[in-house]
């Protein structure tokens, strides 16, 4: 609710502070006196346009700054403060302010916190709703029609929207396998050659250290066999060291005898034999286990070759060629069974779309009735406010397929025909100002202020209209009022002698200096003033006791 408008030079306005009370305030001054002024600043604090015309005539800037109560745990207006990292103490007012100089900058503060003007106009949706002659917001924008109409006849889109996420992830999911099914199948030749050549080839972890090292300890007994070869040539043969020490011993053992000084040498060739033998023999233990294939040497190293250049070509380690094997294989395995994997998402597609056609059916149904059962409180509202020519119509429409959205499948539109015979339009199409206000008023009565803003402002809703209309209006103002703060700008004394509270709009002027002021009225003043609003400038006995019965039958 606005608790409060302090306005500083804005056109005709030096300074001045205002506070607002709940129910209905009404807003009355004689043509000119500056009450469109009043909606002006309030205008420019909610984030309207700043138009440097504004300001002051000889200032340098103007300011509007509004109170409002502090808005609700876990409201909207909350989510959107905190969003935008505005500080709101809990039971503080929030304050909005907006600075206009003459040259046209504005600078926009929630809370002392400086913010975008868009920002201001954002909260100001959820504060004030300002309903005028070419308004082309609130009630009259066709987006917010469909919300309207579900508060109205307390329809929940939750399990429409709930139905639609699920259908629309599926079908996401489906996309996104179909896309990797066509993206993988154009790998599917590579990766059935690879498969297959590596299949074939069967590597394994660890091979390429465990052939490796074979390979060396082979390559080192090839070089070994060359130096036994050549040893074994040395001590064997007829012309080895072996068969020369047998003949010597052989010699020596015939002369031995002759002479004792030879037995010692003999037995020293005796032992060199032995143990000449005995190399010979391990020599040719040696040899026979060092001896080298070279056919399994050749094995080796083209396996231990083609090992290395099929890491290479997949680029990945030698050892970790057996799990590509594997990954692959379940990759191509993916392919050749993507096609049942599609039919199992495009049977959850088909199942959830089903699930949320039948769902937003349902709800299309409810709004159906429920746009009946407001076209018939529109009916009984417009006759009292002299449209009962006019007729009201709820259009529910099924839209195609490419628009079906979380809230279901319908556009809601609030249409009218002002006249017997004529076509339905959107309102803004075909009413005149004041049947435009009118029609606002008898929509706010009959949707029983859903989806209000905390106050609405109605600018000269009365406007020509008198008598027994006029007081129609004042009557749904009143009632309006019971349940939000209701500002109205009247020319009806009617209207006027409905308020709770009633602001009179008046023009001074010094000189050549002219101000605009705002005085709250007291009983007697009111009086006065509704008489003057019956009377004119010449107030009489007449209108006063006329405006006494106005006041006394509210």
């Amino acid at each position: 609710m606005l608790t409060g408008l302090a306005i500083r030079n804005i056109v005709l306005i030096e300074a001045l502070d205002l506070a607002f009370e709940p129910g209905l305030t009404v807003l009355t001054g004689e043509t000119g006196a500056g009450k469109s002024i009043l909606l002006d600043a309030l205008g420019l604090a909610l984030g309207m346009r700043a138009d440097s015309g504004l300001v002051r005539a000889g200032t340098d800037q103007a300011s509007v700054t509004a109170s409002f109560d502090a808005p609700a745990a876990g409201s909207a207006l909350a989510a959107l403060l905190a969003e935008n990292e505005i500080e709101q103490e809990p039971g503080e007012p929030l304050l909005i302010r907006r600075t206009l100089k003459a040259d046209g900058g504005s600078r926009a503060f929630l809370n002392d916190q400086p913010c975008s003007a868009a920002l201001l106009r954002d909260a100001g949706a959820h504060l004030v709703e300002i309903h005028g002659q070419h308004d082309e917001r609130g009630l009259l924008n066709p987006r917010g029609h469909m919300d309207l109409l579900d508060a109205f006849g307390g329809l929940d889109s939750g399990a429409v929207s709930g139905a639609h996420a699920r259908w629309q992830e599926a079908q996401a999911r489906l996309s996104a396998a179909r896309d990797a099914l066509e993206n993988a199948a154009k790998e599917r030749d590579y990766l059935a050659h690879a498969v297959a050549e590596l299949s074939k080839f069967a590597p394994e972890p660890g091979e390429e250290e465990a052939l490796a090292t074979e390979r060396a300890t082979m390559q080192k007994g090839a070089k070994l066999t060359e130096d036994m070869a050549a040893l074994d040539t040395l001590l064997g043969g007829s012309d080895g060291a072996l068969s020369k020490l047998r003949q010597a011993a052989r010699r020596l053992d015939r002369i031995g005898p002759e002479h004792e000084l030879l037995a010692g040498a003999l037995a020293a060739f005796d032992r060199a034999v032995i143990e000449a033998a005995e190399a010979e023999d391990q020599l040719a233990r040696a040899s026979e286990a060092l001896a080298v294939d070279p056919a399994r040497l050749d094995a080796i190293e083209t396996r231990l070759f083609d090992l290395r250049a099929l890491a290479r070509k997949h680029q990945v380690a030698a050892d970790d060629l057996a799990a590509l094997t594997e990954q692959m294989s379940a990759q191509l395995a993916r392919i050749d069974a993507g096609e049942e994997g599609l039919r199992d998402l495009e049977a959850e597609v088909v199942t959830t779309r089903g699930a949320y056609e039948a769902a937003a059916m349902a709800l299309s149904e409810s709004r159906r009735k429920a746009a009946a059962r407001l076209d018939a409180a529109m009916l009984d509202e417009l006759a009292p406010l002299k449209l009962d020519a006019a007729r009201f119509r709820t259009d529910v429409e099924l839209l195609p397929e490419g628009q079906w959205r979380a809230a279901g499948q319908d556009r809601v539109e609030f249409m009218i025909s002002t006249n017997p015979g004529a076509p339905f339009a959107p309102l803004t199409k075909i009413a005149s100002g004041g049947e435009l206000s009118r029609f606002i008023l008898a929509l706010k009565v009959a949707l029983a202020a859903q989806g209000s803003a905390g106050t609405m402002i109605f600018d000269e809703i009365d406007r020509g209209v008198g008598g027994a209309v006029a007081g129609a209006i004042g009557d749904r103002l009143a009632r309006l009022a019971g349940d939000a703060q209701v500002i109205v700008v009247t020319h009806s004394p009617q209207v006027a002698a409905r308020g709770a509270g009633h602001l009179l709009i008046a023009k001074s002027s010094q000189g050549t200096i002219t101000r605009t002021g705002v005085h709250p009225l007291d009983e007697a003043e009111r009086r006065e003033e509704i008489a003057r609003m019956l009377s004119g400038a010449a107030i009489t006995d007449e209108a006063r006791a006329q405006a006494d019965r106005l006041l006394e039958g509210v």
